[in-house]
């Protein structure tokens, strides 16, 4: 199976979890030998966030701001890279063919930001797109897409599945801006959207759960 894992910065960057790497590690290289090609996209968190204020503060343009957040993203995403060794690509990808060049060596594609007003959640998509991938999993910092907020109201209920069209009405930004925090950006939504890659939210503290979406298991939110 082709599939996409975009890990959120939420997850292993805020702070950095190296622990947590680790098990991501062992999970996709056990992945990658059972068959499966593995891309994968992570942000830059609390991290990336951290710098785009610095930016900010400095007077510094929100092109600029992203450009910060990129540099970040790519860091967390060379960590996961030596760590994988001989399993993933040499450097990390700065577009999406370079993407495409190392899933067809047979590696491990671990992959940041591209470039100024575009997310890692409209990276990875791109990437969806381009290889035709199966399935396309956002591990976040909650269990799925809630009906609203669970941070914020506590009668916020978990939604099993979603059809792309109905995405609208439970996400509260519909267009890029820097350091943007929402489940999935509305940017990767129009991408996923237009060529029906399945998506299913989960949460990233917990690795496993990859595995279970993978095969076809009860997990997250299902978008169709």
């Amino acid at each position: 199976m082709r599939v996409v894992l975009r890990i959120g910065g939420s997850v292993i960057a805020s702070p950095v979890n190296p622990a947590l790497i680790n098990e991501y590690v062992a999970l996709l290289g056990r992945l990658k030998g059972e068959g499966h090609d593995i891309a994968v996209v992570v942000g830059g968190g609390s991290l990336a966030r951290e710098f785009i204020g610095a930016a900010k503060k400095l007077g510094l343009e929100e092109k600029d701001q992203d450009d910060v957040a990129i540099s970040i993203s790519r860091v967390i995403a060379q960590l996961f890279i030596k760590k994988f060794g001989e399993m993933g690509c040499k450097n990390v990808p700065f577009t999406v063919d370079e993407a495409v060049e190392c899933l067809k060596s047979g590696k491990i594609v671990v992959m940041g930001g591209l470039k100024p007003g575009m997310t890692t959640d409209t990276v990875a998509a791109m990437v969806a797109e381009e290889i035709n991938a199966e399935l396309l999993v956002k591990a976040t910092d909650q269990d799925g897409i809630y009906n609203k907020d669970p941070r914020k109201y506590a009668d916020a209920v978990k939604l099993k599945s979603l059809r792309y069209e109905d995405l609208s009405r439970v996400f509260a930004e519909n267009k890029h801006r820097a350091g943007i925090h929402q489940i999935i950006d509305p940017e990767a939504i129009k991408i996923l959207k237009r060529k029906r890659i399945r998506v299913i939210v989960v949460n990233g503290f917990k690795p496993e759960n990859i595995l279970a979406a993978i095969k076809s298991e009860r997990v997250g939110t299902v978008i169709r």
